[in-house]
């Protein structure tokens, strides 16, 4: 069995602490590596490297550091289907899926290499007499990534070129259930020129997580992943004086006005409801229809497009949707669903019993499921399920929908589908959501724009990569300057104003 290691000092390093656990391939059910699990002495070595890595680094000319990010990028474009091969033989999603995965990150590698202008400060002469201000941006030092399985390639790309960009060095910790990504990546930065201890990929559990949430060197976190961890990360890492933002989970709904084009609205509900398996911090897990007829046109059209969905592995092309990461996710999936029934949802469509493609017998596969009649006191409407379960909630009216979305916990990602701009217009402007769709099922902001949710879904102050990124892997500085004119000065005792 293949072990997969670290990534420390521009080198494969393989774990010393004598702990790992298998990596399965979701479409089979097999382990055929093992990934080590970093002991918090191994943590502390990849964090003292970029500690010593910092000053030359944070000094290199903002536009040498955009070249190296250049060449990266030239990597991610010409090799996207040897990351897409790794992505989904671990995570399972489809290889289209994965190469959607790699272009999303990619477009943060494009805004990082912007950072010669991003980091430009502000200047005002004569702010008083023979006296000037400016400001600038400088780097933390090292900051540390801590990355969900589902997005193996995109959600550290979120997080690392834009730090990277800023003069910071970076540690990153991807989940253990999908670890080669984040090595594959550190090889091409390693290959672009990346100095060494800049970008060190450290393989781990809660022991890794902790260390870094508690080692004084390490100055902000970024994190992405369930609320309760999400929770935990933000308050040890604020606790012990870190700069901290931590994305957690999400509930995310779309809201079906009578007026809206029912066809667009069923095709957004599918690819965001049942795409890379619902395992999406802002797949939509909840249809709102607007009125009965509503609800039973969305439904009649929804039930045979779920029922035709091509569930197989990511080896076959014709692949519309692939297994869950793990058997315990798939028992829980399963599990909600079961709670859903006996509480009292309608099982319109019932995944539970999907037979697996031949061959694939033991892999993590579930079926499309929908259900119909959920309410906001039932489980499957409360708990984030991240699986390809869509639950119907009927509402009356524009307010009854606007409610159901605004007493929900989260507050990540939301959609309307009407043809009243009045209506969307309003609901965007009023609803606690942190990004808004209007007619787009899954309004993952670009690049240039920020990432985020609101409520229970992010704890810390920014949001990530675009504009929020670059504030948060940075600190201004502001410096005021009076240079001797020759003008005999007196000592002053209050406060200078500048005049």
């Amino acid at each position: 069995m293949t072990e997969i290691g670290h990534f420390i000092a521009n080198a494969p390093l393989a774990g010393t602490s004598g702990r790992s656990q298998p990596v399965y391939n979701p479409a089979t059910g097999q382990s055929n590596s093992s990934v080590a699990l970093a002991s918090a002495a191994e943590v502390d070595h990849a964090v003292a490297l970029a500690v010593a890595a910092f000053p030359a680094w944070g000094r290199t000319p903002p536009l040498r550091r955009a070249r190296i990010l250049g060449k990266f990028k030239t990597m991610l474009e010409t090799r996207a289907d040897d990351l897409a091969k790794v992505i989904s033989a671990e995570h399972g999603k489809t290889h289209d899926d994965a190469l959607g995965e790699i272009t999303r990150g990619l477009e943060v590698v494009e805004f990082a290499i912007g950072a010669p202008t991003l980091l430009k400060g502000e200047i005002t002469e004569n702010v008083g007499t023979g006296v000037d201000s400016h400001s600038m941006r400088q780097a933390l030092g090292v900051v540390a990534g801590i990355t969900p399985f589902n997005f193996p390639a995109m959600v550290p790309m979120w997080m690392f070129p834009v730090a990277l960009a800023c003069g910071n060095c970076f540690v990153l910790k991807p989940s253990e259930r999908t670890p080669s990504a984040a090595l594959m990546m550190a090889e091409w930065l390693a290959e672009a020129g990346l100095p060494e201890g800049v970008f060190s990929v450290v393989q781990g559990d809660r022991e890794a997580v902790d260390r870094l949430l508690a080692h004084p060197d390490v100055k902000a976190i970024s994190f992405v992943g369930s609320t309760p961890i999400a929770r935990h990360v933000y308050t040890t890492g604020t606790a012990n004086g870190k700069r901290v933002q931590a994305l957690g989970g999400a509930k995310n709904h779309a809201i079906i006005m009578p007026d809206a084009d029912l066809d667009m609205a069923t095709d957004a509900l599918m690819g965001a409801a049942y795409g890379s398996a619902g395992e999406r911090c802002m797949a939509i897990s909840v249809a709102v229809p607007v009125g009965e007829e509503t609800a039973n046109r969305l439904i009649e059209k929804l039930v045979p497009k779920i029922e035709a969905l091509k569930i197989g592995p990511a080896s076959d092309t014709a692949t519309e949707m692939g297994p869950l990461v793990t058997a315990a996710h798939l028992e829980k999936v399963r599990s909600l669903v079961d709670k859903g029934e006996a509480e009292g949802a309608k099982l319109v469509v019932d995944g539970r019993g999907f037979a697996a493609p031949q061959g694939y017998e033991g892999g993590y596969f579930i079926g499309g499921t929908l259900l119909d009649n959920v309410t906001p006191d039932m489980t499957v409407w409360k708990d984030e399920i991240f699986g390809p379960v869509l639950s119907v909630v009927r509402a009356g009216d524009y307010k009854e929908a606007a409610d159901i979305v605004a007493q929900h916990e989260y507050g990540n990602g939301v959609a309307i589908f009407t043809r009243d701009g009045n209506a969307a217009r309003t609901f965007a402007q009023e609803v606690e959501v942190g990004m808004v769709g209007i007619n787009v099922p899954i309004p993952v902001p670009m690049a240039f724009h920020s990432f985020g949710g609101w409520k229970a879904s992010l704890f810390g102050d920014h949001h990530m990569h675009g504009p929020e990124g670059v504030r948060f892997y940075t600190r201004l500085k502001t410096i005021t300057t009076r240079w001797p004119s020759g003008v005999p000065t007196a000592a002053e005792f209050v406060m200078p104003t500048m005049g």
